[in-house]
């Protein structure tokens, strides 16, 4: 059964929009991405994440980006393509490049040197494309 929120929309309309709003990218793109490989993918991402989790009440926008940046670092590898998405959303909501770099830096001693390395390699991608934008 598909959940509706107080406003009528369902999940996955409060997902594509708060997805859009989070990220500046289109929806509608980011499930087309999954289409080749795992169709309803991109769908259960978007009502999940975006309009079930990034709807709850307790924590700002900010924040959550902050948390979503770390916990992306800390994967490693495996995180670093939302990392690089996350970080430009975390710019968005006004989280600094310093407090990035600090983030990152701070996660060399919990989640090991290399993995900081590479995240912060992620960073400087990611404030390229934005200052590119």
């Amino acid at each position: 059964m598909t959940r509706k929120f107080e406003n009528g929309s369902t999940r996955l309309q409060a997902g594509a929009k708060k997805f859009e709003e989070v990220t500046g990218g289109s929806a509608a793109a980011f499930i087309e991405s999954f289409n080749d490989v795992a169709p309803d993918f991109g769908a259960y991402i978007l009502e999940w994440e975006f309009g079930d989790l990034y709807n709850r009440p307790g924590l700002d926008l900010r924040t959550r980006e902050i948390v979503i940046i770390a916990s992306c670092a800390t994967l490693g590898s495996v995180g670093f393509g939302a990392l690089k998405m996350h970080i430009a959303s975390a710019l968005k909501a006004g989280v600094t490049r310093q407090e990035i770099i600090e983030i990152l830096m701070q996660l060399s001693f919990s989640a090991g040197l290399p993995t900081a390395i590479g995240a912060l390699g992620v960073a400087r991608e990611a404030f390229e494309e934005v200052d590119v934008a």
